[in-house]
């Protein structure tokens, strides 16, 4: 079975093995303040040009934005986000057990825009018996592998500074956005335009972690209290600190987006040519297409896993195929040579 249903179904890049080999039996401090957490956390700096900036390494990206936003937020808050947004759908009402409500908004292709924001904010700001806005959660990727524009981002971050709201970028797929052809974001623009944001590790190649990069220092006190609270403080966190650390060099972790999105991308114009239409314009490593139910079974018997996404009508599906950033040439040709036979 060739699975390209998932992009966190292998290990780890090669890279970051050999360092955890290398290091294994070296005693260093527990709790991320071991010196390869610092200088992964430097590198993190120099990547998104945000020197003056806070990074600490959490274990998942639930946990990741459960911590954040219960920092950010008061009692009485809650956290702005698209219908389709991973804190509203597929955390498990991590964000609800903090205290804080989603309040969730109509969204065009996973996107949210900062007019709607301000509305949410205008209706609900002056009104004590609501869940009054005090963030905004955005993704990079989304949830349907669309990405924001330059102008889109600004436009977002700006609303919240008016407003006084927080804006944080969920960065789990944050590789693979940034590796989309349609996107004009550079990784300094994601710090520039954001009060937080996360680096994805799990799904871009490490065998597990996300990095919160906190730009705005309001949201750095006593955040490593909040780590340790939620559960994210790995007691042996230089193993953090060394899969971030391989994933930085020599711009790896941008390389092996690139590398998804380029088979992703593959795989879409084989499936344009066969005459296949698509749920979404998504640009990044996942894509949707649309197969009739004949089709999805006949894949799985060819020997593919794609992902339920949804029905569409009696006889449609909307299926996800993701590449990840070790997904084969050889897959990629396989899949393209099976989707002739549908």
């Amino acid at each position: 079975m060739i699975r390209l249903n998932c992009d966190y179904l292998e290990g780890c890049h090669p890279s970051i093995l050999e360092k955890l080999t290398a290091t294994n039996f070296e005693q260093t401090p527990g709790y991320g303040t071991d010196h390869y957490c610092k200088e992964a956390a430097d590198a993190i700096r120099e990547a998104f040009s945000c020197r003056e900036s806070a990074v600490h390494f959490l274990v998942g990206g639930t946990q990741a934005n459960m911590t954040v936003i219960a920092a950010a937020l008061r009692p009485y808050e809650g956290v702005l986000c698209a219908e389709t947004g991973h804190i509203n759908v597929h955390e498990t009402g991590a964000i609800e057990s903090t205290g804080h409500k989603c309040l969730a908004l109509p969204h065009k292709d996973g996107l949210i825009a900062g007019s709607q924001v301000a509305v949410a904010a205008a209706t609900q700001a002056d009104d004590e018996h609501t869940v009054r806005p005090g963030m905004v959660y955005i993704s990079m990727s989304t949830e349907l592998g669309t990405v924001y524009n330059r102008s889109q981002l600004k436009d977002l971050y700006y609303t919240c500074k008016q407003l006084g709201l927080y804006l944080f970028i969920d960065g789990a797929r944050l590789g693979y956005g940034l590796a989309a052809p349609t996107c004009d974001l550079t990784p300094a623009d994601i710090a520039k335009f954001s009060d937080v944001f996360t680096v994805g590790g799990t799904k871009m190649g490490a065998l597990f972690g996300e990095a919160v990069v906190i730009n705005n220092p309001e949201l750095n006190v006593r955040f490593r209290y909040m780590i340790k609270q939620k559960g994210g403080m790995l007691a042996k966190g230089r193993l953090l600190g060394l899969q971030f650390l391989a994933l930085m060099e020599d711009g790896l972790y941008f390389k092996t987006g690139k590398k998804a999105v380029d088979q992703a991308m593959r795989i879409r114009e084989a499936l344009m040519e066969a005459g296949f239409t698509f749920h979404v314009d998504s640009p990044t490593n996942q894509i949707f297409p649309i197969f009739t139910d004949a089709q999805w079974e006949k894949i799985e018997e060819l020997g593919f896993k794609l992902e339920f996404n949804g029905r569409l009508d009696e006889e449609h599906v909307v299926l996800r195929v993701c590449t990840s950033w070790c997904t084969p040439d050889e897959y990629v040709e396989k899949f393209i040579e099976a989707i002739k036979n549908l």
